[in-house]
């Protein structure tokens, strides 16, 4: 480990039948020669509580523990984060062994921080003591079931409520404002066990340690800004595809899930741990090798640890911490690849990785406390995600309904933005609210605001304040549709804004296939331009037309509009951009909102993104993600943060196979 730059490992969060192997019989020695040996050695420890993998004593004590889904069945044991972690019982325990952990080794000096659970809410608990909870919940909230009835528009199929007592349990639930507070509330418990436990852990935590959680992000009952509130700093896992699936130009459309394809769904995973502290983050897990299912091993080429690993650093990753150190010989990840193989011994793995401890050694405190360049803002709603889940509006190719409809329509305008070379901040509606638009307007002089369906009155407002306060807004379908109880809004849309954009629409269609979009003077698009999955059927009143439907029907209705208001504009696009449309429309928005482009990619194989660090120097960092050597013309003088070397203005750099670049500006 020291040989390869490593200067930080995780521990314990997985064995708690290891740390206590009965009830009450603690088991704490085993880990002090593994901390002392690297204290020893100078590397650092984060500590883990083991609450997501309960031991089988306790579910023989606690059977009820285990979670229940939808239909009443047991989830069953064998697996992990089996557990409704919001049971007395289980809390009574897993209190006890944090407390014991803590107790014994927050003061050991290799113990830099604490990572309370792992990759928390991935269930949704149905047992019968969260629902009672859940109908106490909505009782404190709404105060009467006359008040619920009224919410809720429970007249409609006679399911007024005349007592709390008549509340149907979730299974077979088909109201959005029943199915929103459901999911709303399963977050609420998976926040609130979050921060019970971090707060459980600082009672023994000295001021120069940490406390985080490891976030999964499509996790179903995960809302990261309130969670991440909770917590000292952002930590995430970064799971990605390896070999052909980082190449660019990108053969296919990639993905965004617990694992990502894709050079953009890479990106945007690091951009979204950013954006739930607004802040630099911890990456506490990402590939080492073969990492998924035991029958995909995608292996990454040569140069695509260092690239991967330096693109997250770039969006503000602080720490870079691979899924693991050697490969497990038994288990349910027993061929999920670690730094070192079932043998034991260093291979090309481990060498390549080793590169890249000796690079991120050699670069130092220049690439620490990064704050990324960002001037496209994304706004992603966890509510508007959850309502979109189990009442979706766009359909899969098999024509079902796609739980994943609002991310599909963020991941369209963020890839639209990476492919124009444009780095995003994703940023959530709760911190938008805190802050003056015009602030907002400085960092992000363009705002994409498409798919959020779940947005109050306040945070409708703040877009259109956004937007006079000099912002470029670019709106999405279904923006502004609903309000915060999944109520549709009982005005033309989109809500609060169809007099800022110029356009309004009581009208939209589905889509089956895809349609061509014809450009204007001022958006021209090539032939590769297409409307996905909706229409939305916009009419204009004072905006300017920017491209249109090639269709006999949908020709009547514009693609893409603009509109002056205050000192900015509002763009609206009435349907879900493929590539190259939303490439166009993101360029264009950048374009028009005098976005530097100084430091775009010079080949379509590259990425190139800036951030400036803790020092508040300029950084730049260039990849060429291909089997084929590209080049890129420097626009002003730089050091090369790993070569060491000064290039003058105008200087060549040869970027080889699967390369990065890291570069400070000389000013």
């Amino acid at each position: 480990m020291v040989a390869a730059g490593f200067t930080v490992i995780r521990v314990g969060e997985s064995v708690w039948s290891t740390w206590e192997p009965e009830p009450g019989r603690f088991d704490l020695e085993w880990l002090a020669p593994v901390l002392d040996a690297a204290h020893e050695r100078g590397i650092r420890v984060v500590l883990g509580t083991p609450t997501y993998a309960a031991p089988m004593w306790l579910a023989r004590l606690y059977p009820e523990i285990n979670v229940r889904r939808s239909n009443g069945e047991q989830m069953g044991w064998g697996h992990r984060q089996e557990i409704d972690y919001s049971h007395p019982g289980f809390l009574l325990h897993a209190e006890r062994i944090i407390r014991a952990i803590a107790a014994r080794y927050a003061d050991h000096p290799a113990v830099v921080g604490f990572q309370v659970d792992n990759e928390p809410g991935n269930e949704i608990f149905h047992n019968p003591q969260v629902f009672q909870r859940f109908v106490d919940h909505l009782r404190h909230r709404y105060g009467t079931v006359e008040e619920l009835n009224e919410q809720w528009g429970l007249t409609y199929w006679s399911h007024r409520l005349s007592t709390w007592a008549d509340l149907w349990t979730p299974h077979g639930n088909a109201q959005p404002q029943y199915a929103l507070a459901w999911r709303r509330f399963q977050a609420s418990l998976t926040t609130d066990f979050i921060g019970w436990q971090a707060d459980v852990v600082r009672e023994y935590a000295r001021d120069d340690q940490f406390v985080t959680t490891c976030i999964a992000y499509e996790r179903p009952a995960v809302e990261d800004e309130a969670m991440t509130r909770r917590l000292d700093v952002t930590s995430g896992n970064a799971y990605y595809r390896m070999q052909d699936h980082l190449a660019l130009p990108a053969a296919t459309e990639g993905s965004q899930a617990w694992m990502t394809g894709g050079t953009w769904a890479l990106f945007q995973s690091a951009d979204r741990m950013y954006g739930s502290k607004q802040a630099p983050f911890l990456v506490t897990e990402t590939n080492a090798t073969a990492i998924a299912h035991q029958w995909v091993h995608e292996t990454a080429y040569d140069g695509q640890w260092r690239q991967a690993a330096w693109a997250l650093v770039a969006r503000g990753a602080a720490m870079i911490e691979y899924w693991h150190w050697h490969t497990l010989p038994y288990g349910a990840e027993t061929y999920w690849g670690g730094v070192l193989p079932h043998s034991l011994e260093p291979g090309r793995v481990y060498e390549q990785i080793a590169q890249l401890g000796g690079e991120l050694r050699t670069a130092g405190t220049a690439v620490t406390g990064l704050v990324p360049d960002a001037p496209v803002g994304l706004v992603f709603s966890d509510p508007t995600k959850w309502a979109l889940a189990d009442f979706p509006q766009l359909a899969t190719p098999d024509g079902e309904g796609d739980p994943r409809t609002f991310q599909r329509i963020a991941d369209a305008f963020y890839r639209g933005a990476f492919d124009a070379g444009l780095g995003v901040r994703v940023l959530h509606p709760e911190q938008l609210v805190e802050r003056e638009p015009a602030d907002v307007v400085a960092s992000q002089p363009v705002l994409v605001a498409a798919g959020l369906t779940i947005l109050d009155d306040a945070q409708l407002d703040w877009l259109r304040r956004y937007a006079q306060a000099g912002g470029h807004l670019v709106l999405g379908i279904r923006t502004g549709y609903e309000d915060e109880e999944a109520r549709a809004r009982p005005d033309r849309k989109p809500s609060h804004l169809h007099e800022a954009a110029g356009v309004w629409y009581d009208e939209f269609s589905s889509l089956t296939q895809p349609l061509e979009v014809v450009g204007s003077d001022a958006l021209p698009l090539g032939p590769g331009a297409h409307a996905t999955a909706w229409v939305d059927g916009l009419q204009t009143t004072g905006a300017q037309v920017l491209a249109t439907y090639r269709h006999p029907h949908f020709g009547r209705w514009p693609a893409v509009t603009t509109h002056t208001s205050g000192a900015g504009r509002v763009t609206y696009v009435g349907t879900v951009p493929d590539a190259e449309l939303g490439r166009a429309v993101l360029a264009w928005a950048a374009q028009t909102s005098g976005v530097d482009a100084g430091w775009r990619p010079q080949a379509e194989t590259q990425t190139s993104h800036g951030a400036r660090n803790a020092a508040g120097e300029q950084l730049r960092f260039v990849h060429n993600w291909s089997w084929d050597a590209s080049t890129f013309t420097l626009p002003v003088e730089v050091v090369d943060l790993l070569g060491g070397e000064t290039l003058a203005a105008g200087s060549v750099l040869e970027l080889g196979a699967w390369d990065v670049r890291v570069l400070r500006e000389v000013r």
